[in-house]
């Protein structure tokens, strides 16, 4: 299971560096239902992976000056204590109901990643309001931002999603940010917030160190060698796919009646989806794209 474990960290940093979204949403579902993870265990080590995985992205953007930073700590000073809540009532239900709580963390996640998936491909077709200008906050500016960061602290502590997808979304819709400014400060706050989540998972005991280490052996040169494509496929066309996917997990970890011929569904349309844009890319020779088409949301 080692090399599969570093093999599935390489597949999500080639996502990330590539795409600059938020594959590491695709992480969790992929441990509990490739890997067989408890779904609390898979949550903790998601969580801390990102922490570590993602401070590397946040750390280039800090230095390329691409972080609003009393955003950040506007954000973060709702979903710092937001998250340990969510991780302290995540292990109070797991201690006190136990499988029955796997049961229900597993529906819940799955709820989840069906939102982040929604909101991925709202994301994708919406435009925020875009200034060159420093933008200085205002005081409803800091209220939203505490806001934003209670309710997204939240299900981060509880389900490891949204850390990317719910803050990337806010801010591009509340803040006249530009996408340099949007993907810096997102991923910035998600390394920092994640961190906090992170400790608290530890401290609960749903963290697989050693399976957090083998991801991170795959992750960190995969998004190094990611970033470095320069022929990539259409970014609009990638979203989409990614918020499919998303969806799909979702749908797959609940597993509601007629589930099944959802999934079949959305493969279909997925595929078919991937191989008109590989097409396109093919015939139109590919195109690097430029640091404003470029986004990453952890």
């Amino acid at each position: 299971m080692d090399w599969k474990l570093t093999l599935a960290g390489l597949l999500i940093g080639l996502l990330v560096g590539m795409t600059g979204m938020g594959g590491g949403s695709l992480m969790t579902p992929l441990l509990v239902l490739v890997f067989g993870f408890k779904p609390t265990v898979a949550i903790g080590t998601d969580i801390l992976h990102g922490a570590i995985f993602k401070s590397f992205g946040a750390a280039q953007h800090r230095r390329l000056g691409h972080v609003h930073a009393r955003l950040t700590m506007w954000m973060l000073l709702g979903s710092a204590p937001a998250s340990l809540a969510g991780v302290a009532l995540s292990a109070w239900l797991e201690s006190r109901y136990g499988d029955a709580f796997e049961d229900a963390a597993r529906q819940v996640l799955g709820a989840a990643l069906i939102v982040a998936g929604i909101g991925f491909f709202v994301k994708t077709f919406i435009h925020g309001r875009v200034s060159d200008q420093p933008y200085r906050l205002t005081n409803r500016d800091r209220v939203s931002a505490v806001l934003i960061g209670l309710f997204g602290g939240f299900v981060v502590g509880v389900t490891s999603v949204g850390s990317g997808t719910f803050f990337g979304l806010a801010m591009l819709v509340l803040f006249p940010l530009t996408a340099a400014k949007i993907v810096g400060t997102d991923i910035f706050h998600a390394a920092l917030l994640l961190w906090v989540a992170g400790a608290g998972q530890l401290a609960a005991g749903n963290v697989d160190l050693g399976a957090t280490a083998w991801l991170l052996c795959g992750s960190i040169p995969g998004v190094l060698i990611g970033g470095q494509v320069t022929v990539k496929l259409p970014d609009r066309a990638l979203r989409v796919a990614l918020a499919l996917v998303l969806s799909l997990a979702g749908v797959k970890l609940i597993d509601f009646p007629g589930a099944n011929a959802v999934l079949l569904v959305g493969i279909v349309l997925g595929g078919s989806v991937g191989v008109i844009a590989l097409a396109r890319s093919i015939i139109l020779g590919g195109r690097p794209r430029t640091a404003s088409e470029g986004s990453s949301d952890g």
